[in-house]
């Protein structure tokens, strides 16, 4: 029987402002999901945060996409979202884009990444979690990880991985997808993913089929046709065994690579990758940050999870965030600090225009 991993996010409330996740609303999902796996929907769960998301880690047989595995998550986050409006948490419930559930949360709000597999002798995991950034995140460490050799020693020296990978892109703009072969056909898949506010990793698998990695690509602001927050997505990969090693899955994160997101989600930042306890993203709201949960998954269980950014070798990537924080943050309300105008579109800027729409004049 296969076992599938669901990591569904909302940000139903922050504390204070948006920098955390209030204990009393983790100790809600705690409880809910708990109840689930008394019962036996779920096999496993972890109850996780990143900045002011909270992220529901399950494993379970039901496959993607599961009705009951979706209902549950959302009644979770109502519940939270609940205890988030009586504690007058900022922007409560933002991430739920309806009142109802209607057989999937993809589409409501939530992000969602799952993953069905047939587990190995060993099965190690790392799932991904961001806040105060965007899905095309992903896009540079996910081609890094798949298709880069000076990452990822594998492509070269493992016959396992000798192949290459297919990425599944999304276009989140007009809705299509596309599968791209590399390495013979990396060019074309950089030609894309390179734009990240357009183009988004969704998935790679191996050459066989097998399934390698999921993200969530989903677009809030383009689902409410207004701002109402950034993404933060989620991304999960499967490693070792004709899979890139765990040590090639986080070497992208050595580099404080520049995403989009940040302040009001307006702007570029360096990503910063941190330990679970300093995932409080509050210096301009950010910069943004992303954490990695390692675990082994065993006869559907969750063994973990390892903090694997609590490490001194990524000592040097937080102090040049900081270093490109302090020169980005100089530039204030101007590019490149703040993102350009046909990206504003979905912000809060359209609002300040208006009222100089009526003052412009024609240019003899």
């Amino acid at each position: 029987m296969k076992t599938t991993i669901s990591v569904i996010k909302a940000d139903i409330g922050g504390f204070p402002g948006h920098v955390s996740v209030h204990k009393e609303c983790m100790e809600i999902a705690d409880k809910e999901l708990g109840a689930a796996k008394n019962n036996g929907l779920i096999n496993d769960y972890r109850i996780m945060r990143c900045g002011d998301d909270l992220e529901l880690i399950m494993s379970h047989t039901k496959g993607i996409n599961n009705e009951e595995i979706h209902k549950l998550a959302w009644d979770t986050f109502i519940k939270a979202t609940e205890k988030a409006k009586s504690l007058k948490l900022y922007g409560a419930g933002q991430d739920l884009l309806s009142d109802s559930f209607s057989g999937n949360v993809k589409g409501m709000g939530p992000g969602v990444a799952e993953i069905e597999f047939e587990e190995r002798k060993s099965d190690p995991l790392i799932i991904f979690m961001a806040d105060k950034t965007a899905p095309g995140a992903w896009n540079l460490p996910l081609y890094k990880i798949f298709a880069d050799p000076f990452n990822t020693a594998g492509l070269v020296i493992d016959p396992k991985m000798h192949d290459g990978f297919v990425f599944e892109v999304h276009d989140v703009i007009d809705n299509k997808r596309i599968e791209l072969k590399c390495p013979e056909e990396s060019y074309d898949l950089l030609s894309l993913i390179g734009a990240t506010d357009r183009y988004c990793v969704k998935s790679v698998k191996k050459k066989n089929g097998e399934i390698c990695s999921v993200s969530s690509t989903q677009r809030l602001n383009f689902m409410a046709g207004r701002y109402i927050g950034k993404d933060d997505p989620v991304c999960i990969v499967r490693a070792q065994s004709g899979f890139p090693a765990v040590g090639e899955v986080l070497e992208p994160f050595a580099f404080p690579f520049m995403v989009k997101g940040w302040m009001r989600g307006s702007h570029h930042g360096p990503f910063m990758p941190v330990p679970f306890e300093k995932a409080n993203p509050s210096r301009f709201d950010g910069p943004p940050r992303v954490i990695a949960a390692g675990f082994q998954v065993s006869n559907g269980m969750l063994i973990g999870p390892s903090d694997l950014f609590d490490d001194p070798s990524f000592d040097k990537a937080r102090a040049e965030t900081n270093l490109i924080a302090d020169y980005i943050r100089r530039h204030g309300p101007f590019e490149p600090h703040r993102l350009p105008m046909d990206e504003m579109e979905y912000t809060t800027l359209p609002g300040v225009l208006e009222k100089l729409k009526s003052r412009f004049e024609v240019i003899e």
